[in-house]
């Protein structure tokens, strides 16, 4: 049985994968299944996966299922420039108005809920089951390398970086998106094979920190995007991936305000699961 992996093609997963695409025989030894967060949280607690780097808020809801990879996650510094909010109004005159929400990120919509009803105490209405509309919205949730591009455009009087913006108010670093493990990956045989993949995964966010170019480079021809390399070291420059003590700390302080806004029914246990090489 191969071990079967959710990538998500994001120039934030680059650090995570790009090693993959330089090695046929690492290539070929995992099955890969290519998709947005939303998705591959499905396709998670589906069971038709075995790990992710998935959109953290996924594990809270579904805890009987997942353990996380302790070592790495999907996190920065302070402004992640890749997760915004794009306003035509100050964030604190957005009660009452039309804010479009995206349908690839259940976490950064999530901190979005909690940033405006915990932080700025406003309530706008929140848009999803329509595409934006400029003369209807007066603000939109971007993720990704949307948010990337729209970075270039300068479209927006007001931009609201919700890493930034969460940091500010509790003093953490944020944590977008952690390596969720299916049970089903813990059992023997497969449990051989993710030790394996986790120490590929280890060794291509570090050949990535050393030689940055070739890895984006790499990425870049199976997954293109118009965003010229050296306009990407401030955005990874920023980017961290070390699932320190003050990121878990930090993810278990979401969770529990997610709680307090009703977008939980309950607190999540906090399990962590690291192979022997650790």
């Amino acid at each position: 049985m191969q071990l079967c992996v959710g990538r998500v093609p994001f120039l934030v997963c680059a650090p995570y994968f790009h090693r993959f695409f330089q090695s046929e025989t690492l290539k070929s030894r995992f099955l890969f299944d290519d998709g947005v967060p939303s998705a591959l949280n499905s396709l998670l607690s589906e069971g038709k996966i075995h790990l992710a780097p998935a959109s953290s808020f996924n594990y809270a809801l579904h805890p009987d299922k997942f353990v996380l990879y302790s070592e790495l996650c999907t996190s920065c510094h302070l402004e992640v420039h890749s997760v915004r909010l794009y306003s035509k109004e100050p964030i604190e005159n957005l009660g009452g108005k039309s804010v479009h929400l995206t349908s690839n990120s259940a976490t950064s919509v999530a901190l979005l809920k909690v940033l405006f009803s915990l932080c700025y105490h406003v309530e706008p209405r929140y848009v999803v089951e329509r595409p934006y509309d400029a003369h209807l919205d007066k603000a939109r949730l971007l993720i990704g390398d949307e948010a990337l591009l729209e970075n270039r455009k300068n479209d927006f009087p007001y931009v609201y970086d919700l890493a930034s913006l969460w940091q500010n108010w509790q003093g953490l670093p944020f944590v977008f998106g952690a390596w969720s493990i299916h049970y089903t990956a813990l059992e023997s045989p497969l449990v051989q094979e993710l030790s394996d993949f986790l120490r590929e995964v280890r060794l291509s966010v570090t050949q990535f920190r050393e030689s940055p170019r070739l890895a984006l480079e790499c990425w870049k021809r199976h997954y293109p995007v118009d965003i010229p390399i050296e306009d990407l070291q401030a955005y990874f420059n920023a980017l961290d991936y070390a699932f320190t003590a003050e990121r878990k700390k930090s993810l278990k302080l979401f969770f529990e305000k997610c709680f307090e806004i009703g977008l939980l029914s309950s607190i999540p246990p906090m399990k962590y699961w690291a192979p022997d090489f650790i």
